[in-house]
């Protein structure tokens, strides 16, 4: 098989491989050295076992299973043994090239990104504050660097015939396709690029909307899959609105002409990113006023010139600099983020007011979008349901609880697992779902996988109070504390949550909050990690039964779901937070017996576990793997 991209982070090597079918292979490595021989191009012979890529098990996330199947791609490959049969061919020795004289001149990532599209090596954090301030678009290879490559090369070949001058361009351009793996977005400036290099040595009179029209029909009867693809999306409708807004966006007043500009971008833009992100920042209407030109004119050429020129590196890194810092600064003005998400609905009807809206330039197709906007943004405070999400968090512990009418937002419990934040995936659904804070953070109590995220989420997230258990605080609380957060500590009782706290052990998993709460009439406990002991003291100090919903205490474990305890309490259901193989063997035997006469669901077979209850009864949803 060919290997036509890869990547490397921290142990892991993922091969993008092209053969009879297309795979993804990963190879896990101890010794750099293991992995140095591979290039760009190479063939190669593998040695491994194929599975099935998993679905998301947490809703509204990203299905990376859906995402390989719209790239042809069917199976993962886990690889044992890598064999390099046969070295590249001369279009991926100059990719090779490339990348070893990027390597050699720049550490930071930037040039590896700006010049071959590949933003893998950029730092996690820098690149999220990209994002939040609505510029990550300028760092992947679109339309502004074909552009910038086209406009150079057509000044140095301006002394060649119209023709030729536009074959030699063209050629270019697709020779930096094949390189750079062609990206939809890529595809889609060069074939614009191309069909227009015809218009214009032929004289064929085609304008900008039917060479896009043209542009479009051709990548879709080649690879309809392209539809699904973000950056194709993205690329086409930002371009498609420019062009029908041109009479709008031109002005005598430069400012006024880049704020019209970057004004239709973030509209065009807009349905997109949240059908597909459920994120916005208004403000990022300014911001790619003063982003898209700094990088345009000054740090894309840099790169480029730092790459000829070395020496030219450390004004390249200087700007590299500049952006971080500024983009940092911004990213920490919160309040112009929204959470909201369209559905394909509602990304239709947006477009259409954009339109009409640009071609009739009425008022009240403002008004119309104003409307869309906002029913999105009040809609959950009209829902009359309560939602109950037990994530999908590995081997730990996180619960969403949204109230009906979305009065009061609360998570029990964070997950945690080392090395991993698994709250990347929960984030998601609260961008999905509008929700952008939580009112309460119920901490069952201080251990790693049920608190590890708690520190990560307050930079992601708002959280209004922190509520920990009783006893007294570990490490990990103290730590948390010392953050300035609001606290209260061994409660009895939150709104219609209920703290069963009626004995301290200074134990952390004896002194977890135990939490029973009603909703419509259906009854909820959630039991943290407690044991044995501490179950016989619910008993004998609470009337519980029949109770609906029951969150099992620590993941299953023997030391917890006494027969006794689960005979009083009666659940219909239970619900089991465990990770996949994981190393301590849960959900234990014994428990899944004593369990037998209840619906279980399982995090590691069933995926997070949504519960939707209104006046009327309660429905069930999982997403398994």
């Amino acid at each position: 098989m060919k290997v036509t991209d890869y990547k490397v982070k921290d142990d892991k090597l993922t091969l993008y491989l092209d053969g009879d079918e297309k795979l993804i292979g990963n190879y896990y490595f101890e010794d750099f050295s293991d992995i140095e021989q591979i290039e760009y191009g190479d063939c190669v012979r593998l040695k491994g076992n194929l599975k099935l890529p998993s679905n998301n098990t947490i809703p509204h996330t990203f299905n990376y299973k859906k995402y390989l199947q719209k790239k042809n791609i069917n199976y993962i490959l886990s690889i044992q043994k890598i064999e390099v049969v046969k070295k590249p061919s001369f279009i991926y020795k100059v990719k090779n090239w490339i990348n070893d004289r990027i390597t050699k001149i720049d550490s930071t990532g930037y040039m590896k990104a700006f010049i071959l599209g590949d933003k893998s090596v950029l730092e996690e954090d820098e690149y999220n504050n990209y994002k939040s301030i609505g510029i990550s678009h300028l760092f992947a290879i679109s339309g502004m660097h074909i552009g910038l490559l086209s406009e150079i090369l057509l000044k140095v070949l301006k002394r060649l015939k119209k023709g030729l001058k536009y074959l030699v361009i063209d050629a270019f351009l697709i020779t930096y396709g094949f390189i750079v793996c062609f990206p939809a977005s890529i595809k889609r400036c060069i074939l614009f690029y191309i069909i227009n290099s015809i218009n214009k040595i032929f004289d064929l009179g085609l304008n900008n909307k039917q060479i896009l029209l043209f542009t479009v029909s051709i990548l879709i009867l080649i690879d309809p899959y392209i539809l699904y693809d973000t950056g194709f999306l993205f690329s086409v409708c930002t371009v498609g609105g420019i062009i029908i807004c041109c009479d709008f966006i031109k002005d005598y007043n430069k400012f006024k002409e880049a704020f019209k500009l970057s004004l239709v971008a973030f509209l065009f833009s807009l349905p997109i990113n949240l059908y597909t992100f459920y994120e916005i920042n208004i403000l990022s209407v300014f911001y790619n006023m003063v982003f898209i030109p700094f990088i345009s004119i000054i740090v894309y050429p840099l790169s480029l010139i730092s790459f000829v020129f070395p020496f030219v590196n450390n004004v390249f890194q200087y700007s590299i600099k500049i952006l971080e810092w500024s983009s940092g600064l911004l990213s920490s003005i919160k309040i112009f983020r929204f959470y909201l998400s369209f559905n394909i609905i509602e990304v239709c009807i947006f477009y259409l007011f954009l339109i009409v809206l640009f071609n009739k330039r009425q008022k009240r197709y403002i008004c119309c979008l104003f409307l869309v906007f906002m029913l999105d943004l009040i809609a959950p405070y009209f829902d009359c349901n309560a939602y109950v999400y037990y994530l999908d968090v590995g081997q730990g512990d996180a619960t969403l609880l949204i109230s009906p009418y979305r009065k009061k937002v609360y998570l029990i419990d964070t997950g945690g697992i080392q090395d991993y934040h698994v709250s990347d995936n929960y984030v998601n659904l609260f961008k999905y779902l509008g929700i952008k804070y939580i009112d309460y953070l119920i901490l069952t109590h201080g251990d790693f996988d049920h608190m590890g995220e708690a520190e990560y989420l307050l930079d992601n997230i708002d959280i209004k109070k922190i509520i920990f258990n009783c006893g007294s605080f570990n490490e990990l609380e103290t730590n948390l504390i010392d953050i300035k957060i609001n606290y209260y500590d061994c409660v009895n009782r939150l709104d219609n949550l209920y703290f069963l706290n009626s004995t301290i052990f200074n134990d952390e998993n004896n002194d977890s909050n135990i939490i029973y709460t009603k909703i419509y009439n259906y009854k909820f406990l959630f039991m943290g990690d407690a044991g044995k002991e501490r179950e016989r003291l619910i008993i004998r100090d609470y009337n519980l039964n029949n109770v609906d919903f029951l969150k099992v205490g620590h993941h299953g474990s023997d030391t917890s779901s006494s027969n006794e305890f689960i005979s009083t309490i009666n659940p219909k259901y239970s619900i089991i937070s465990v990770g996949r193989k994981n190393r301590y063997g849960h959900p234990k035997k014994s428990v899944l017996n004593t369990l037998k006469n209840t619906k279980i669901f399982r995090t590691d077979k069933d995926g997070s576990i949504v519960i939707r209850v209104n006046k009327n009864g309660y429905k069930i949803e999982t997403y398994s793997p």
